[in-house]
């Protein structure tokens, strides 16, 4: 688990287009990450 003010590790995800972002991508800029749990699972 993560800490407060901890590296984020990386990684890369498709955006809301399909392209490929990686956090690396974002260096230097303020960034809100947040998961939904279950989100499209069932139960």
């Amino acid at each position: 688990m993560l800490k407060e003010g901890s590296a984020a590790p990386k990684f890369s995800a498709p955006d809301q287009h399909g392209n490929i972002l990686e956090l690396d991508d974002l260096a230097g800029k303020w960034v809100a990450l947040w998961w939904y749990p279950k989100a499209s699972t069932p139960g």
